[in-house]
């Protein structure tokens, strides 16, 4: 299974593209590449997500890359962390209902 790195700090400019081909330099095996959009207005976030095809390609990927120009950006590559669940249930503040204690 191939390993997942997180690439930060991207101009707005950068598309998936550019980055496939970066990352694929010196024999490297790219298995996707995702930029991340906002998602109203399609724009990007300034990251993505690139995986590696396996675990000795990425860690080549993080040495070589990790601090260098990409579209006039010093961009950071390091390992995605895992995704945290979000925890289930509803969302959002309290609020209202129920009687008020105290002193007003």
């Amino acid at each position: 299974m191939g390993k997942r790195l997180f690439v930060g700090n991207l101009s707005f400019q950068t598309t998936e593209g550019t980055l496939e081909s970066l990352f694929s330099q010196d024999g490297r095996q790219v298995a996707s590449v995702s930029v991340v959009q906002d998602r109203d207005t399609g724009r990007s976030r300034g990251f993505a997500f690139v995986e590696m095809a396996n675990d000795a390609d990425a860690q080549a990927a993080i040495k070589a890359l990790d601090g260098q120009q990409v579209d006039g950006r010093a961009v950071r590559v390091n390992e995605a962390e895992e995704r945290k669940p979000r925890p289930s249930g509803g969302g959002g503040g309290g609020g209202g209902g129920g009687e008020r204690r105290g002193r007003w």
